[in-house]
């Protein structure tokens, strides 16, 4: 266990990659409390914390992701690198339409229930994850390569 622990830490994408992976698990089982009766894409769901609103196929999702980025982290820094930077271009993307879906919330095309505060959450993660795939980890190979 302390080396797993010792390897998370040394590489910050396999560190984030883990905890915003265990994160969204958490938030995907979480959701389904919220969801009860709702329907599977209905546009409008139950609200996570009274503030993030979700339905069944939200939860999923999360579920997904929190799968893909946990491990991702677990694994190896390549394989979190790799996760994270998809995981956060998704996210800008989906930050981003969302935005548009606002216009609209009740739109069949919000197949996913997001909400205002869904599309700023979606990109802060975005931010995070999209940053550390792209800024950490280069130096750490670097100096190892050279050590």
């Amino acid at each position: 266990m302390s080396d797993t622990r010792t390897k998370l830490t040394q590489s910050p994408n396999r560190l984030v990659g883990t905890i915003f992976g265990a994160v969204y698990l958490l938030i995907g089982f979480l959701g389904f409390a919220y969801t009860s009766g709702v329907d599977f894409i209905a546009p409008n769901g139950g609200r996570i914390l009274g503030i993030f609103e979700v339905n069944p196929l939200h939860n999923v999702a999360h579920l997904l992701i929190g799968a893909a980025l946990l491990i991702a982290g677990i694994s190896n820094a390549r394989a979190a690198r790799a996760t994270n930077g998809t995981v956060g271009v998704a996210y800008l993307a989906l930050g981003i339409v969302g935005f548009f879906l606002a216009a609209d919330p009740d739109s069949s095309l919000n197949f996913l229930a997001l909400n205002l505060p869904d599309h700023f959450l979606h990109l802060a993660s975005a931010v995070i994850l999209g940053g550390v795939a792209l800024g950490a980890d280069k130096r750490a190979h670097s100096v190892t390569a050279t050590a």
